[in-house]
């Protein structure tokens, strides 16, 4: 019996069933079925969808149902995304898709912030991988290619069936893209830009009877040279003298990365699928800057330089990460019932050599070596096995599932001192160290789903974990362990208030453990002016959080409204101390606590027939109690705006103009705060043929894309801003093989993809999107 596979989704109650999402099977390509195409606006549905046709016996095709717009639904944990609208997504890179996600910022380096807070997890296909754990995340988030990426989900309360790795804070889903439509199809992206940077991509997938394949290869020749300017005044706390330093910067490099993906899936028959991945990224890691310093005593008459010299640096490096993944997804004879087991293994190796050579003018006392050299080598190896079993019981939806999870994280840097005139280097065992930190969890976790009745929903969910943390610092022959239990319970409700309006509660208990580099007690060497450390003692911060939203509709407008709440007690923060009369320590620890709460607000739908409008924006109130470098507590309060809008103009059917506008509010830090930024992005896509489309963008069309920090206590004032290239202009061509042609509907794209209405009293669509989400 030939199977199809259907994907209906209807905003407000639609169910998209990954059992039958497993299937990549349909009528052979000689035969089409006939494909009437029904258009869903987004908005929660005033009639039920009509029954769809079975098949018949003699095996006539079945028809399909093409949906035009919305096609994933948000559920009742999360808000869903389509990134693919982006006209700029052919050749930007997951970080430029992140970037328009509202409320979700990442800077250039690659750091990630939502809603202005930096605890954020990042899964691939719900769930945790070492490519976006730690220093690996910014290189993986500057090399993935945003075409790779089907949508975005954003989960700010974490139900039961997610763990604690990478923060245990909100979550960024990254749902993969998967093509199960019957036939073959490939697509072509070449792109070139400003000062030599290129980037291309090759993706295809072909689904025939009981196999499915899918691939993909990118190349990338891309990075942002940067300026920097640091200006620093110590004061003596006993006598009131001023030390003044500056640091003046410029660093270049731009590097190549190759990413390459692949899955095959088979269907064991109408309840079973077997589904294998694996993908390969690796990236250049070279760069080379100079950074200026002067530190001089202040005094009635000026400045008196004590020291002046000029380092100039070289770096050689490489990125590798790999990941492997088996699962196996299991239709049961009850109600409702499936079954998926799901193995993934991923590590990432980061390498590096970094040369220095110091010039003095003025030479201080104790100066560094005129020449040394900085060797690098961090790991980090993920292993994650998952179970989920569903199924309806009295009248709601009941989930069981179990975690087990092994990461390693390992840290070996060598500092040594170059003789210039023997070339013979002597180790510097003050900025050498080896660190290793073993951590295994092992978690269960329940929850259960059901209508009350015709406009209530509910979900709850409990979930237990434990977690075992070998450490080793190596260089120092210390050793430790710890191991706890923590009980993670939350909550979710809808109200379906009308046929066009929801309202979302949510509540959930979180805990966010320190990562690996955070507990390295070793100190380690940045610059000349700063080091740092972790703290083997910190504990994870605790956090309760609260969220209620209202979903309606406008005429042709999506709205969306949420009020939220955060409470965090033990919260980690950056504490930061003199060791020398110029070298500022900045460690960690758990320093007591932070409050946060804010409105957040999105618009999106068409303005006139070929204006469309994607606006969001957070309102924020922000409170941190932290320690200064006396050891008081000092308590610290901002208000800050935040949001972006992206209007797309569709001039004809074959060209479309974008424009994106990005704005992020001010941010607590520890001992201080990030300022505002501000950039502009302007993309064009024109349809030259069916097939063959060509893209032109440029990013901070205002070459105002900054990072402004400032440090603001009794004994310390520091101001540091950091510019990046802006106008980076890029063109490009796309070409589709095979398939249907060159529309935006075709390309999987709508015209405006704000979030979705979710469903109403009845709950969340069965199923886990890209994963089991575990």
């Amino acid at each position: 019996m030939q199977k199809i596979l259907l994907t209906c989704c209807v905003a407000g109650g639609a169910v998209l069933y990954p059992d039958s999402a497993a299937l990549a099977q349909s009528a052979p390509p000689s035969q089409p079925a006939a494909t009437p195409e029904v258009v869903v606006k987004g908005a929660p549905p005033k009639k039920e969808p009509k029954p769809l046709e079975k098949s018949t016996e003699t095996g006539a095709p079945l028809p399909s149902v093409t949906v035009a717009a919305e096609r994933p639904t948000n559920r009742i944990d999360r808000q869903v995304y389509d990134v693919k609208s982006d006209v700029s997504s052919t050749n930007g890179t997951a970080a430029d898709a992140l970037n328009s996600v509202p409320s979700v910022a990442v800077d250039p380096d690659g750091s990630v912030t939502l809603r202005g807070s930096s605890n954020v997890q990042i899964l691939v296909d719900g769930k945790p991988s070492a490519m976006m754990q730690g220093d690996n995340r910014g290189a993986t988030l500057n090399a993935m290619a945003a075409d790779d990426i089907e949508s975005v989900e954003v989960i700010n309360n974490p139900g039961a069936q997610f763990g604690n790795e990478g923060g245990g804070g909100p979550i960024l889903n990254l749902v993969m893209r998967r093509n199960r439509k019957p036939g073959g199809f490939a697509t072509v992206n070449a792109n070139a830009g400003k000062d030599g940077r290129y980037n291309s991509a090759v993706s295809g997938s072909y689904n025939e009877g009981a196999w499915g394949y899918q691939g993909g290869i990118n190349v990338r020749h891309d990075g942002r040279d940067s300026t920097g300017a640091t200006v620093r005044d110590r004061i003596n706390r006993a006598t009131g003298a001023v030390e003044h330093s500056t640091q003046n910067s410029t660093s270049k490099g731009l590097n190549d990365s190759v990413g390459l993906n692949g899955t095959v899936s088979y269907n064991l028959g109408a309840k079973d699928t077997l589904t294998a991945s694996a993908n390969y990224t690796a990236r250049g890691n070279d760069q080379k800057s100079s950074e200026h310093y002067m530190t001089g005593n202040v005094t009635g008459n000026g400045t008196a330089t004590v020291s002046d010299y000029l380092r100039t640096t070289q770096r050689q490096g490489d990125s590798k990460s790999y990941s492997w993944g088996a699962r196996w997804d299991h239709k049961g004879e009850a109600p409702g019932e499936s079954m998926k087991t799901d193995l993934r293994v991923s590590s990432s190796d980061n390498d590096s050599d970094t040369d220095y050579s110091n010039a003095y003018t003025v030479r201080p006392f104790n100066a560094p070596a005129d020449r040394s050299r900085l060797s690098s080598d961090t790991s980090n190896r993920v292993v994650d096995l998952t179970g989920d079993y569903e199924r309806n019981i009295a009248g709601g939806t009941a989930k069981l599932g179990y975690k087990v999870a092994n990461t390693k994280s390992s840290f070996d840097t060598l500092f040594a001192d170059i003789n210039t005139a023997t070339l013979a280097e002597t180790v510097n065992p003050s900025r050498t160290n080896r660190f290793n930190l073993d951590e295994t969890t092992i978690a269960l976790y329940g929850s259960y789903q059901m209508r009350l009745n015709e406009r209530w929903g509910a979900l709850a969910g409990l979930r237990a974990e434990h977690t075992d943390m070998d450490i080793e610092q190596i260089t120092s022959g210390i050793e430790a362990k710890n191991s706890y239990i923590n009980y993670i319970p939350s909550f979710f409700a809808t109200y379906k208030v009308s046929d066009t309006a929801n309202m979302r509660f949510s509540y959930a208990h979180r805990i966010r453990r320190p990562m690996a580099n955070d507990l390295n007690p070793y100190v380690v060497y940045r610059d000349e002016f700063n080091v740092s450390s972790g703290n083997p003692m910190l504990n994870p911060a605790k956090t309760d959080s609260f969220e209620v939203g209202y979903e309606t509709r406008f005429g042709t407008l999506e709205t969306n409204l949420r009020a939220y709440y955060r409470d965090e007690t033990d919260t980690i923060v950056e504490r930061s101390t003199f060791i020398s009369p110029t070298v500022l320590l900045t460690t960690r620890e758990n320093g007591g606590a932070s409050h946060s709460s804010g409105l957040e607000f999105t618009v999106s739908g068409k303005l006139t027939p070929s204006l469309t409008l994607n606006t969001s924006g957070n309102l924020a109130r922000s409170e941190l109690t932290s320690r200064d470098l006396s050891g008081a507590d000092i308590t610290r309060n901002a208000t800050s705006l935040s949001g972006r809008a992206r209007l797309n103009y569709q001039f004809d059917s074959a060209t479309q103009l974008q424009a994106m506008l990005q704005m992020q509010g001010k941010m607590l830090t520890g001992q201080g705060y990030r300022e505002p930024n501000r950039t502009l992005n302007l993309s064009l896509r024109r349809a030259l043929t069916p097939q063959l489309n060509l893209v032109m963008n440029v990013t901070d069309v205002l070459d105002k894309n900054k990072m402004a920090t400032v440090i603001d206590t009794p004994l310390l004032k520091e101001s540091t801003i950091r510019r990046f290239d802006g106008r980076v202009f890029y063109v490009g061509l796309s070409y589709r093989i095979g398939g249907a042609g060159g529309g935006a509907e075709s390309r999987g794209e709508q015209q405006f993809q704000g979030p979705r209405q979710g469903p109403g009293a009845g709950g969340p669509p069965r199923g886990e999107g890209g994963g089991p989400g575990f």
